[in-house]
């Protein structure tokens, strides 16, 4: 079963990479040449760059390398995304663009050329009109040249030597096969007519309609993915929620919680963006800080550095931590106790009371594959369920669990809030909420779009957050 869907994800990779280089290289240029061979080249080379990028990450290549790749390979993934969607739109404009063409090259070969006014003077061979001869009795001028043959090359039909029309006079002349239909096109009703009246360099009509879309769904493709990629990189931006819980005291009123998730320290990410989370989650003067997992993609060693800002977090109650897949793709069991280490509490399937709550963390499902999967009766078996719970935990579908153990709030990220349009239709069917505040029974869930991205550092209609919960209580 895995083979198969292999071969079928090929396959449609491979069709649109096709479709892509027959619409932006092959229908965009003359014939065989450096432009198209060029195209084919880039696009290819852009996949070997991608998937060098992924593969380098999985298997832990040398950091230099994972640096060489992710940046050119991971933004090729985002940039080829936003193409295929822009060509594929461009079908649509196509044929209107062609027939506003069509109507403007009628509509100008239709308009009457205005004749030119008769010269105010007379011919030096015509004789003076007698007065009050009739109109029809003026004597046209003597068009003879010397010697009284008409000259070749004037009149509108006059005959050529022998008495036939010469070939190029005329503006009726039929074309070069005689058929007086002039250029046809090759998809017939004259669509590839030359277009020096649209394009100003005699282009044909298909030929110019090809180049505009193209160019246009490739400036649309870059300038999406440019501004996509400036939003992760200029850091997050803060979200404020309220979120009201029966069980919370009134002198936790307000309490706030500061929860990050999916920053993704990467050989892109890396250090200067550890900074500014940070630094915006210190903003925010949160009392508790909740970091719900993926926070690396890659080892301690390459990574380490990187995450060293996580050191000057700042909250009155502490900073907490819950495993993520990525983890566990990159060592989960150092990167708990590097966190350890930087300052944060590790929740591995434990709880923590608070002077007017708990908060408890679970692994992430992941952690099923190592044996540190999620356990939830170790985590709030015995807790005392008159007091409020806030629980940590990476993936939406864990709420059910929740549920079950009376649980008030469940912290989460995992979706990116779908990171890449139309990502969001995806992980929306995959995760019961994708992002922002909802409810299951007695227990709320917020979920985080995530403070950066994976693979290309782009997100295109799910903006990176990092989300300040400040509890109610609803006691009087």
């Amino acid at each position: 079963m895995v083979i198969v869907f292999a071969l079928f994800a090929l396959t449609v990779i491979v069709a649109a990479n096709w479709y892509l280089w027959r619409r932006l290289f092959h229908d965009t240029t003359r014939g065989p040449g450096w432009a198209r061979r060029g195209g084919a080249g880039l696009i290819a080379g852009g996949w070997v760059l991608a998937i060098g990028a992924l593969v380098a990450e999985r298997t832990g290549a040398p950091f230099w390398l994972q640096r060489v790749l992710a940046w050119p390979g991971f933004l090729w993934l985002a940039l080829s995304i936003y193409l295929l969607l822009a060509v594929i739109a461009g079908e649509a404009v196509r044929p209107l663009l062609r027939r506003f063409l069509e109507r403007r090259a009628k509509t100008t070969a239709e308009t009457p050329t205005p004749h030119p006014e008769p010269h105010p003077h007379p011919h030096p061979d015509q004789k003076p009109l007698p007065v009050g001869a009739p109109h029809h009795d003026r004597p046209l001028p003597d068009a003879r040249g010397a010697g009284g043959s008409v000259p070749a090359g004037t009149g509108s039909d006059r005959a050529g030597a022998g008495g036939s029309v010469p070939a190029g006079t005329g503006s009726d002349r039929a074309g070069a096969d005689g058929s007086g239909s002039g250029e046809a096109g090759a998809d017939g009703g004259g669509a590839d007519k030359p277009a020096a009246d649209e394009s100003g360099a005699g282009l044909s009509r298909r030929l110019f309609v090809s180049r505009v879309v193209g160019g246009a769904a490739a400036a649309a493709a870059v300038g999406t993915v440019g501004y996509g990629t400036y939003g992760v990189l200029r850091g997050p931006r803060v979200k404020r929620v309220a979120v009201p819980l029966a069980k919370l005291p009134r002198a936790a009123h307000g309490c706030r919680i500061a929860v990050v998730s999916d920053i993704h320290l990467s050989p892109v990410l890396g250090r200067g963006f550890a900074r500014r989370v940070v630094d915006t989650i210190n903003s925010t003067q949160p009392d508790l800080i909740a970091v719900v997992g993926d926070l690396v993609d890659g080892s301690v060693k390459d990574l380490g550095p990187a995450a060293a800002p996580l050191a000057q977090l700042k909250a009155r109650h502490g900073s907490f931590f819950v495993t993520g897949n990525h983890e566990y793709f990159s060592g989960a069991e150092q990167w708990v106790e590097e966190v350890r280490r930087l300052g944060l509490n590790p929740l591995e399937n434990a709880r923590t009371e608070l002077p007017w709550f708990d908060v408890a963390g679970v692994n992430d499902i992941a952690g099923e594959s190592e044996g540190e999967g999620p356990d939830f009766t170790r985590a709030l078996g015995d807790r005392d369920t008159t007091r409020a719970c806030v629980l940590l935990a990476h993936q939406p579908v864990q709420i059910h669990d929740a549920v079950r153990h009376g649980v008030d709030l469940q912290l989460s990220g995992h979706t990116h809030g779908g990171q890449l349009w139309p990502g969001n239709l995806i992980a929306a069917a995959e995760n019961p909420t994708l992002a922002g505040l909802d409810r299951y029974g007695d227990t709320q869930l917020y979920v985080s779009r995530g403070a950066g991205a994976w693979g290309p550092p782009t997100r295109v209609g799910a903006p990176s957050d990092i989300t300040v919960i400040e509890l109610a209580s609803t006691r009087t």
